[in-house]
């Protein structure tokens, strides 16, 4: 033991405990750093070593699948499938020979994007159809109806194109979809000839919304319009193939329930029962619609995962309490497992009952797994779930990706799979303690289980909304709680009932149920939508935020360990990044016919080309609520501050922008000279002339480039267009012939030296003489 004694110049101690001063201490300053670092950086490893371990390969694979999907609909052309499936299936063989390679895991994260890009190849070469380009004023066309839908005002059917004939285009279109007079819309399987106007797909209204184009090009239509004139019957020159009998008898099915529940219900209690069952749900009234999504309910009326989850838990519940009623087939046979098959079928009938969209197959295929989890005796709701039944909706449909439907479907179901496997399990983790066991008695873990599933969905789902739809719910937990119970105790078992009792007569009693519930949801949407700060908006904010947040939020829902938490920091990072993207200066539309410029004010003034009523009506108001949605504009078309400080004739509009200079929307050619001559920017449809010393936005940039947004920038503007140069996809073919319109810098043009008149004034003439 050392002894103790005096140090020189020092306190004192044991010897040899302190150094002389001035002496190097042992070990130094950077030792006793690494001795804090060295258990951090261990720790690291033990977190990073768990997360790698087995079995928690399976759920990272569909994100590395959706990846490559992701890739491909990013691509400016369509990629060539030979090299794609040729790179695929080799990516795939060399993880396949390294499954007892350490780097297994990397091999195949590398060959699950390779398939996913390549699965997207291969569906687009598969559906490839042609897409009309420019209007058709004229057409007569024959064909098989294949889809019918009812709305609020007008009717809409899809048309399966036999023949086409038009005096000025020979496009042919393999489907159209048109929309005619309520009540005239012809049934599903019918053949008939009509005639009709068509419009190529709506492109996005600006850059970054969602894109109608490309959602109609992989549903197999090539255009839209509407019927001018009758529709006849006509005889039909085969039998149309087994697909349209089919659609013609579930449309047949949905049309007789429909039929049902009108003679019980009326209005929107109808319309909404409607679109729960058969998910039919454009009859809707546009205030009650609104009122929905306002409230955060919206995914109500969306049959997705609680749909199917309520379908099939409803239908196994009660088969499994028939069964229990006889002691020989409790004793003797598995009922359990009974139920899950009866359970199992239900759903597929519902599946196919609500027409099989994107969201309703990825309700189906994940309950399926849950199913045959139950029949085979292996646990049910898990990661492995999840990511069995992304792949199988993933490969199917590789453009439910890009769908909203599908990112909040899968966000929600991951939170709430999260919240199970990480939280629930310990929720009134001792039932035998007498004040849980008091709460729990009274309902109180339901209720909490309900505030957790709606907080949490809620939340994954956030980014998505706002994304999508510029807005989120701030209320939207209080309306779930208030609502969903009624929904999943009431409304939804009477329909089901409803339908199994409809044959034999007695539903009527099922659908006045279910109406009862129906008006308290009602009650609940309006209630909480006329709530101070119910819509919450949110300003357009680029797919740069949304891709770093759905990366913090695969983070949070798929990592177990602590590292889980650096999915808040990367959510945190996509907040602040969105909250920081600069709107934009001009929005102009794909027509040059509407115009946007931000104002001294700050806020939209609007130019547009069509008059508008007093309710707001003009044939571009679906546009101008687009923009004044992404711009956070809480204004309806028809408010009168919009054309506030827009000066308008028949020739054109003139407004000021928030950077003093002027923008012209030019309508007819007599007004071009001076709106060159004076503003800082023209927008025209027609061919702007050479000699314009204005930065111009003319008919031929329209063309190529559609709808667009510029921002302010040293010596121009910055364009954003909806179709950038050199992109070319099946679903938005480029225009031949790029040439400077393409420039992304919008600078004013050198107008040619205008020439002086030289004629001398008399005056001046007298006073040489």
């Amino acid at each position: 033991m050392s002894e103790q004694g005096n140090t020189p110049g020092q306190r004192r101690g044991y010897a040899g405990t302190w150094p002389p001063r001035g002496a190097a201490p042992v070990g130094g300053l950077a030792p006793r750093r690494l001795a804090l670092w060295a258990p951090l950086i261990e720790t690291l490893r033990q977190w990073a070593r768990a997360e790698a371990g087995a079995g928690r390969l399976l759920p990272w694979v569909p994100v590395a699948f959706g990846t490559g999907i992701a890739l491909y609909f990013a691509a400016d052309h369509e990629p060539v499938l030979t090299v794609v499936a040729v790179t695929a299936i080799t990516l795939c063989a060399a993880a396949f020979l390294l499954r007892r390679h350490k780097m297994f895991p990397i091999a195949v994260m590398i060959a699950a994007v390779a398939a996913g890009f390549a699965i997207a190849t291969w569906k687009t070469a598969r559906i490839a159809h042609g897409v009309l380009a420019r209007p058709m004023f004229s057409v007569s066309l024959t064909g098989y109806v294949e889809t019918r839908d009812i709305r609020e005002r007008t009717d809409r059917f899809v048309l399966r194109v036999v023949t086409m004939e038009s005096a000025r285009d020979a496009t042919k279109i393999e489907r159209v979809r048109l929309s005619v007079k309520k009540g005239t819309a012809p049934d599903v399987g019918s053949f008939v000839e009509l005639k009709a106007r068509l419009l190529p797909p709506m492109s996005p209204l600006r850059p970054g919304s969602y894109d109608f184009g490309r959602d109609m090009f992989f549903s197999g239509i090539g255009a839209s319009g509407f019927v001018m004139g009758a529709i006849k019957a006509a005889e039909a020159p085969d039998g149309g193939g087994w697909k349209l009998r089919y659609s013609a008898f579930m449309q047949g099915m949905r049309d007789a329930i429909d039929a049902r529940i009108r003679t019980v219900l009326e209005g929107d209690k109808r319309a909404i029962a409607t679109a729960l069952l058969t998910g039919r749900r454009d009859a809707i009234s546009e205030p009650v619609n609104e009122a929905m999504f306002i409230s955060g309910l919206g995914h109500v009326l969306s049959i997705s995962g609680y749909h199917m989850a309520v379908v099939a838990g409803v239908v196994f519940f009660a088969v499994r309490a028939l069964l229990a009623l006889f002691p020989t087939l409790t004793v003797g046979f598995a009922i359990k497992k009974w139920s899950a098959v009866a359970a199992l079928a239900a759903s597929a009938f519902y599946l196919l009952l609500s027409g099989a969209e994107v969201a309703t197959q990825r309700s189906f295929f994940m309950t399926a797994v849950v199913l045959i989890a139950v029949m085979v005796d292996r646990r049910a709701i898990t990661f492995r779930t999840l990511a069995v039944a992304a792949l199988i909706v993933l490969t199917i449909a590789p453009e439910a990706l890009v769908h909203p439907s599908f990112q909040m479907s899968f966000a929600a179901t991951l939170g709430l799979v999260a919240l199970v496997q990480l939280g629930m399990p310990r929720l009134f983790a001792q039932p035998d303690h007498s004040a849980t066991a008091q709460v729990a008695l009274w309902g109180g873990r339901e209720i909490t289980m309900l505030l957790l599933a709606s907080l949490v969905a809620g939340l994954a789902t956030t980014p998505y909304a706002a994304f999508h739809f510029h807005r989120v719910t701030p209320y939207g937990v209080l309306a779930n709680l208030a609502a969903m119970p009624v929904v999943s105790a009431l409304v939804m078992p009477a329909g089901l009932f409803g339908l199994v009792f409809m044959p034999f007569g007695f539903d009527g009693i099922c659908w006045w149920v279910m109406g009862v519930g129906i008006d308290w949801m009602i009650v609940v949407t309006q209630w909480v939508a006329a709530l101070p700060g119910a819509v919450g908006r949110v300003p357009a904010f680029g797919i740069g935020p949304l891709i770093a947040a759905s990366i913090g939020i695969i983070l949070l829902g798929l990592l177990r360990t602590p590292l889980r938490y650096t999915g808040v920091a990367v959510v945190l990072v996509a907040a602040v990044w969105a909250a920081r993207v600069p709107q934009p200066d001009i929005l102009i539309s794909a027509d040059g016919r509407n115009v946007g410029v931000r104002g001294q004010d700050g806020k939209l003034h609007l130019m547009r080309a069509a008059k508008v009523t007093s309710t707001g009506a003009s044939r571009d108001g679906f546009l101008v609520r687009e923009w004044l949605a992404a711009d956070a504009d809480a204004r309806k078309p028809a408010d009168a501050s919009l054309t506030e400080g827009v000066s308008c004739d028949e020739s054109g509009c003139v407004t000021q922008s928030a950077g003093g200079g002027f923008v012209a929307l030019a309508l007819r050619p007599e007004a071009l000279a001076d709106d060159c001559e004076r503003a800082a920017l023209v927008v025209t449809a027609r061919q702007a002339p050479a000699a314009c010393g204005a930065s111009v936005i003319d008919a031929e940039r329209l063309r190529r480039q559609g709808a667009m947004v510029l921002r302010r920038s040293v010596g121009g503007f910055t364009i954003d267009a909806v179709k950038p140069r050199g992109v070319d996809r099946p679903w938005s073919p480029a225009i031949a012939g790029e040439g400077d319109a393409e420039t992304t810098i919008l600078a004013p043009r050198r107008a040619a030296p205008r020439a002086v008149d030289a004629t001398p004034s008399e005056a001046d003439l007298q006073a040489e003489e």
